[in-house]
């Protein structure tokens, strides 16, 4: 096992800039996931990491090592990639083997390590089989077990599950959980599938346009975004964003519908500050539904309804002959709302709506930095003068 540092890594390919200042400090034993969508850099950064791609600057160091000139054999990582590659004309043993069989390992040490890494990936039974005799998920298993067997400090895995159907990728997610469990290696996975990033990791570093926009627990990118990208990005269906301004009551959103009081004073921002609300689906509320302390009734009529089964996608519009802009739906007053399927709805009937204001979001809409996570006004309990309440509960006078 061991702790992997990317220091001010950056890579440029001539003009273009892959990576851009990447600080990045990964724990010994640590499940940590790079996502983000195409184009962003994750498989630049850990092919940085492993030796395939040379960072422009900046230092890799795997431990207390420097590798940043080694190449990928002296690093003591194993890489699982996308495409499986299995020897088709090999069994399951050769397959896992193939890597000692090239380092002269004792026939003993060898039996020892694919035996145990069969076990872990549960392919025990299975090493006298052909790569074609075997499923989607079986072949993938092997893919893994091949880089068990080489005991890296660091394994890294470049979109593994992005061929098996959708059924597999469950099933393999959660296999992968209880391999990184068993092992306690460290892992770095590669992936766009926020789903796989949500539930496997302990934490997930987001990237965009070659830059690292927030590493955190995944529940912490969900809850607390560092800024509008991770926001949009880390959830599905995406939050709704409603552009507007501060006023002395508190935001009033550009498109007449969103608007939210609260003390901007308590959030550190002043009037007329321009800023993006932000709302999950799930936290936008039929008002004979709602609890709690919500915004005032937004007067809305659903457009499109998408059943899901365990939910049902309800789009809204603040006006019945409203069109709606793709590229900016929330700009001409689309709001996406996720209620429980019992939720009595259909198309084109009026719906009076609220938002959960201890679940909204606040952007700078200039460097789309969050400003806010939480908008509910604190409660504030009267107290006397020596620090009593004013209100007392029982006494021994009673």
């Amino acid at each position: 096992m061991a702790t992997i540092t990317l220091q001010d890594i950056r890579k440029a390919y001539g003009q273009d800039v892959a990576i851009e200042n990447i600080n990045l400090d990964i724990r010994d034993g640590e499940f940590v996931t790079l996502v983000g969508p195409s184009g962003c850099g994750k498989s630049t950064t850990i092919e940085m990491i492993a030796g395939l791609t040379k960072p422009t600057s900046g230092t890799v160091a795997i431990g207390d090592r420097d590798v940043t000139a080694l190449p990928p054999k002296d690093r003591g990582i194993a890489m699982v990639f996308q495409n499986i590659a299995l020897f088709p004309h090999k069994d399951v043993y050769d397959n896992i083997s193939f890597g000692l069989q090239l380092r002269k390992f004792d026939k003993d040490e060898m039996d020892r390590r694919v035996e145990d890494a069969a076990n872990t990936v549960q392919l025990s039974g299975m090493l006298d089989r052909m790569p074609s005799e075997m499923s989607g998920g079986q072949r993938q298993r092997v893919a893994i077990a091949r880089a068990i067997v080489r005991e890296p400090d660091v394994f890294l895995m470049d979109e593994p599950l992005a061929n098996l159907d959708a059924e597999l990728r469950v099933h393999m997610r959660t296999q992968l959980q209880r391999i990184h469990n068993k092992l306690d290696t460290t892992i770095v996975y590669v992936t766009h599938d926020q789903a796989q990033a949500m539930t496997m990791s302990d934490r997930i570093a987001v990237l965009n346009d070659g830059e690292l926009q927030q590493i955190d627990p995944p529940l912490v990118c969900y809850n607390e975004p560092d800024n509008r990208f991770v926001a949009g990005f880390i959830g599905s269906p995406a939050m709704n964003f409603i552009r507007g301004e501060i006023t002395a009551d508190g935001f009033s959103s550009d498109s007449g519908h969103g608007d939210v009081e609260f003390d901007p004073s308590a959030i550190g921002v002043s009037v007329g500050h321009k800023v993006v609300l932000g709302v999950r689906p799930e936290h936008v509320i039929p008002v004979d539904r709602a609890t709690g302390d919500v915004t005032a009734t937004i007067e809305t009529y659903t457009d499109v309804i998408e059943p899901m089964g365990d939910e049902i996608f309800v789009y809204l519009v603040t006006s019945k002959d409203a069109t709606v802009d793709m590229e900016d739906p929330s700009a001409s007053g689309q709001i996406l709302m996720n209620v429980a399927p019992d939720t009595p709805v259909e198309e084109n009937q009026e719906l009076s709506v609220v938002f959960d204001k201890s679940n909204l979001h606040l952007f700078d809409i200039e460097t789309d930095k969050a400003l806010a996570h939480g908008l509910s006004e604190p409660v504030s309990v009267d107290t006397s003068v020596d620090g009593s309440a004013d209100t007392e509960v029982g006494s021994d006078d009673d």
